[in-house]
């Protein structure tokens, strides 16, 4: 069992998730706000200097507006990378309110648009983060498709506990060495300022003895009623499947349904991996 509160409250007390907040729509990049990793690290045993996995946060940002010189409004697709060794994580209202600080903004080129978002995004997490705009003549490129893998949502089981439980993750008995994909979308966490459930679909692909599929189902379920950020669920599935499953290989992906026109999407991998970047139906 995991305590449901991995964080003192007061740690978090300077962000604006959670509270009241006056909107600006002139830039304004002090709203970014950041949330140290080792907050959530230190909870599930990893160290900065000793970090099991790498990955990245992509984020699609789906309300990005400004201003050309002449006033007229402008509108884009924004997907950004944040490193998964950033010191910080970007906290996602303070990251909205940023967003929407362009709307009355005139900005020069989207070029200019591009470097702002990429300075003022790595100057928060504290390494550098990587932005692609997508204007409207892009907007169909934009691809949809479910996540590559076995999907074990159709497992019959009875479930009785929603409180995060590492115990339900086990090896099949007499397990074979087995290179093997695994979703779900059955991933539910809470906020861990606000309460307010985040959804999402998951991507578990490893090479290792088989796990046992019920059990890890158990698990995801186990989520349910937990309050953690996105980034840190991701980073702790990774940790726990590592330590009670041992597989040689193993890569989270977590795609996260959107609120306040953004998606959070994180990966943790132990080994070299690939993205297609394709949003899900939910997102």
């Amino acid at each position: 069992m995991t305590d449901k509160t991995p964080h003192s409250p007061h740690q978090l007390d300077h962000l604006s998730l959670g509270k009241t907040v006056e909107y600006t729509s002139t830039y304004a990049p002090e709203l970014l706000q950041g949330v140290p990793r080792t907050l959530s690290r230190d909870q599930i045993g990893v160290t900065a200097s000793a970090l099991p996995f790498h990955g990245e946060d992509i984020w699609n940002g789906y309300e990005l507006s400004w201003l050309n010189e002449k006033g007229k409004p402008q509108v884009a697709i924004m997907r950004c990378s944040v490193p998964y060794d950033s010191p910080n994580l970007i906290e996602s209202k303070s990251f909205k309110l940023y967003l929407n600080s362009f709307n009355q903004q005139k900005i020069a080129s989207v070029d200019v648009l591009k470097a702002t978002l990429e300075a003022d995004l790595s100057a928060t997490a504290g390494k550098h983060v990587s932005v692609d705009v997508f204007l409207p003549r892009e907007f169909g490129q934009q691809d949809m498709a479910n996540l590559h893998g076995e999907n074990i949502d159709d497992i019959d089981i009875d479930v009785t506990d929603y409180d995060l439980n590492v115990d339900y993750l086990a090896l099949e008995q007499n397990a074979e060495i087995v290179t093997e994909t695994l979703t779900s979308d059955l991933l539910k966490s809470n906020c861990l300022i606000t309460n307010q459930p985040d959804w999402a679909s998951v991507q578990i692909a490893y090479t290792g003895k088989k796990i046992d599929r019920a059990g890890l189902l158990h698990y995801l379920i186990s989520f349910r009623m937990h309050n953690e950020f996105h980034e840190q669920c991701v980073e702790r599935i990774f940790v726990d499947i590592m330590a009670k499953c041992q597989p040689e290989s193993l890569t989270i992906y977590a795609r996260y349904t959107r609120r306040g026109g953004l998606d959070i999407n994180p990966i943790r991998s132990n080994v070299d991996y690939s993205l297609t970047h394709a949003r899900q139906a939910r997102q």
